[in-house]
């Protein structure tokens, strides 16, 4: 009994440490490249593959030579997805951050009106760290 659990152990360990199948995919032609850029830190590239995916983006720096300096890009990009759909995302990316686009992406739901005035309100209240100090010029009587 324990040299069949021995050669039968034996096996398994022969079977699971033989070389698996490798599975090759056909690469995926660049059908069109174009990439761009200059000493002032511009730039600009597209492509597009053979399985019909297609990007495009510029970009820019803004602020040059400052504390501020940061890079403004616009771009796009789309592609067939596995439900045969074709997707498209146009976004931009600067010092306010990323937002991209496209039909198929979530968006917020409207802020509601209540809330909104509500906002605004708040918005309009005097900054709580003013010092403590009376300020007329936040009353309209300007001191008098």
């Amino acid at each position: 009994m324990m040299m069949q659990l021995v050669v039968l152990s034996a096996l398994v360990a022969v079977a699971l440490a033989a070389p698996q199948q490798q599975s090759y995919t056909t690469p995926i032609p660049i059908i069109r490249l174009q990439n761009d850029a200059s000493p002032d830190g511009t730039y600009q590239f597209s492509y597009e593959t053979g399985n019909g995916i297609v990007a495009q983006e510029q970009g820019q720096l803004k602020n040059v030579g400052t504390q501020d300096e940061a890079n403004s890009v616009v771009g796009s990009f789309s592609y067939t997805g596995p439900d045969s759909v074709q997707y498209s995302v146009q976004y931009t990316a600067d010092d306010n951050g990323f937002l991209a686009q496209g039909v198929h992406l979530p968006t917020p739901p409207p802020i509601p009106a209540e809330l909104a005035k509500a906002l605004e309100a708040a918005a309009r209240l005097p900054d709580p760290n003013d010092g403590g100090q009376y300020q007329p010029n936040l009353y309209g009587n300007n001191g008098r």
